[in-house]
């Protein structure tokens, strides 16, 4: 969209702005982002929220709402939703829905890290996250997307789209089908086991949390559109496979992908700080759910390619394929992990 679009949309909201500049954030995978900027400070984040992703655009915006009310105060920066001239949280214009939302300052974000600092921050900032949002009945928040992070659903939606590709697609990713088969009965004891549900972030890879640019403190949650109801293990296994990796998510060089131990260990001693909230139980599950989530997010990539890359942004046509290799290989380094994992987990959580 041009800025002149864009500029119309934006004085739909209860803001006043000078000298606008509007520079586009291509860092998502669903939603677009913009930059705005006014007398050359960034002022907020607008959005155009991806309608053929999220169905139910009212209740996404209930619960993001409900969320921003318990998430302020000690070591968490808080966030605001810009209400229209009408007081809605979202404008609507040709079937499109535009938030805006307040932008920190002096922030940044990484979609991988090297750095220890970050990865204590980043399991400080998930702790502080479900601390205060620990005493919210879940069953406030609706679902925005059925059996998001469910991964038996996941298997389904893979094996109906293993049926119905066509042969050249299905002999292009025939290896990672086969590592997908061997290995998706790993988590049937955790889907069998009764275990509490949390009001869950359900996207926390590291892209998703703020830093401090100078101090590298860990700030907020950012892209909150998948608030509702999930297991810990959805936050603590999606923000380790982003925090420990070393590499972006489609990393083709498959020996760029590690699970670096330094940065697990520090990322659980953030997380430790807020231990309390967490259940014997959970605990016990922390350990798998680190191959669960790289698992599954790579069984998304491949059921997407099978169906022909409709759900996530693709800047080439293999692009889901090389998310997957990178997501399948992370997920065996992890499994090869798991005596270590669960020997960090017992020693800074019980």
């Amino acid at each position: 969209m041009d800025n002149l679009a864009l500029t119309f949309i934006l004085s739909q909201f209860q803001i006043t702005l000078n000298d606008v500049s509007i520079q586009p954030i291509n860092q998502g995978y669903i939603n677009d982002t913009f930059l705005i900027k006014s007398n050359k400070k960034t002022e907020y984040i607008l959005q155009r929220v991806n309608a053929n992703v999220f169905k139910k655009i009212d209740v996404l915006h209930q619960n993001f709402y409900k969320a921003l009310l318990r998430l302020k105060g000690n070591d968490y920066k808080e966030i605001s939703i810009i209400p229209t001239h009408d007081n809605s949280l979202y404008y609507v214009q040709n079937d499109n829905y535009w938030r805006l939302l307040t932008y920190i300052n002096n922030s940044d974000a990484f979609n991988f890290t090297k750095d220890p600092k970050i990865a204590f921050e980043a399991g400080k900032i998930l702790g502080k996250f479900h601390t205060l949002l620990s005493n919210e009945n879940p069953d406030n928040f609706e679902d925005i997307i059925s059996n998001l992070n469910h991964l038996p659903s996941k298997i389904i939606d893979f094996e109906i789209a293993l049926a119905n590709t066509s042969i050249i697609r299905k002999e292009t990713a025939k290896h990672l089908i086969n590592f997908a088969l061997e290995n998706k009965s790993l988590f049937n004891d955790f889907y069998t086991t009764d275990l509490p549900l949390r009001i869950c972030h359900n996207d926390t890879k590291l892209n998703n949390m703020l830093f401090d640019k100078h101090t590298k403190k860990g700030l907020c949650f950012i892209d909150l559109d998948t608030i509702m109801k999930g297991y810990f293990h959805y936050d603590f296994g999606d923000a380790v496979r982003t925090a420990v990796s070393e590499s972006n998510e489609d990393e083709k060089e498959l020996e760029n992908i590690k699970f670096n131990r330094t940065l697990f260990e520090n990322f659980v001693e953030g997380l430790a700080l807020y231990k309390s909230i967490l259940a014997p139980k959970e605990i016990e599950f922390l350990p798998i759910s680190c191959v669960l989530m790289p698992f599954m997010h790579g069984l998304r990539a491949l059921t997407d390619y099978l169906n022909g890359n409709i759900y996530y942004k693709v800047s080439y046509e293999n692009q889901n394929l090389d998310r997957c290799q990178s997501l399948f290989e992370l997920t065996k380094k992890t499994i090869n992990e798991q005596q270590f994992i669960e020997a960090v987990i017992k020693s800074k959580l019980i």
